[in-house]
């Protein structure tokens, strides 16, 4: 087998199909949970590309994740949440993943070796000084999300690199490097399981700490939801309900006079007179709620 940790044997994988199924189902557990616990070592570069990243959305700029295979997949989840939970306009997020969206319903392995597609689907989107690339790769070699990286680099974009292999290339390339030290696959090479788990537990935490320092998240509530559905306007009336504390239907009358939009609603609860107001002392604050209620002289209901 090839030095890449990525690629290497695990130690109890001798055997395997001759394992009882209960055995080869607690090996595997064990996989995914080893390859969980590597995240914590990687938190201080996750935090860095975290400020990284809500630095691009303040500045009016878009996440370019770029990646192939199973790490397009974890790239495309993370990716795809964020205007949602966190209202991030869609606008500002871009996926680019081998083989296009084919890969969706065909992933073929070809594709993560072209380069030249990578450049090609990087350069369409423009990129500019105010952008990032996120690029997503277990073995840190792989062409198709180096080559987006290197083509954002000579447009003057930022750049964030995970992978989990230590010394790989993507790390020589990119501003943030941020490598997940996963042990061998207990299917050696299956880098969906446990270097996928731990991609996923990576960008999940450096998408969400970089919604906290945007202000959409408040004591633990996604105050900036966009509440497209009966559960999600069930969600933001009890963040409401919550955060302001108020009762069901003075959320609901907040919410209504606010289009839906959480923090205004919770400010509108607590007395601000309009949605106009509450927009302008939200953007004094840039956008976070918790100086904007410390404003308020005298918070209370209605």
């Amino acid at each position: 087998m090839a030095d890449k940790q990525t690629e290497g044997r695990h130690a109890q994988a001798a055997g395997l199909d001759l394992m009882a199924d209960a055995d080869i189902l607690a090996l595997l557990a064990r996989g995914q949970v080893a390859a969980a616990e590597c995240v914590g070592a990687a938190a201080p570069a996750i935090a860095e590309g975290a400020v990284l990243a809500a630095r691009t959305i303040r500045e009016g700029g878009r996440l370019i994740y770029a990646a192939a295979g199973s790490s397009g997949l974890m790239a495309l989840a993370d990716a795809l949440e964020l205007p949602g939970t966190y209202g991030i306009a869609r606008d500002r997020i871009v996926v680019l993943l081998a083989g296009g969206q084919d890969a969706l319903v065909d992933m073929r392995g070809g594709p993560e070796d072209d380069g030249d597609a990578a450049r090609t689907a990087l350069e369409a989107v423009a990129p500019d000084a105010r952008d990032c690339v996120i690029a997503v790769t277990a073995s840190g070699h792989t062409p198709y999300p180096l080559a987006a990286v290197d083509a954002a680099r000579q447009a003057g974009a930022r750049s964030i690199g995970i992978a989990n292999n230590a010394g790989a290339s993507l790390f020589e390339r990119v501003d943030v490097s941020i490598c997940l030290e996963t042990p061998p696959e207990v299917i050696a090479g299956s880098t969906r399981m446990g270097a996928g788990t731990a991609q996923k537990i990576a960008l999940n935490m450096l998408s969400t700490l970089m919604a906290i320092r945007l202000g959409h998240v408040h004591d633990g509530f996604m105050v900036n939801v966009v509440a497209d559905n009966e559960k999600l306007r069930g969600r933001a009336r009890g963040i409401v309900m919550a955060v302001a504390g108020v009762d069901g239907v003075i959320a609901e009358r907040a919410l209504k006079a606010s289009g839906g939009a959480v923090k205004p609603a919770i400010l509108l609860a607590l007395g601000v007179s309009s949605p106009a107001e509450a927009e302008t002392l939200l953007a004094r604050h840039d956008g976070h709620l918790r100086p904007a209620i410390a404003q308020l002289p005298e918070p209370k209901a209605g």
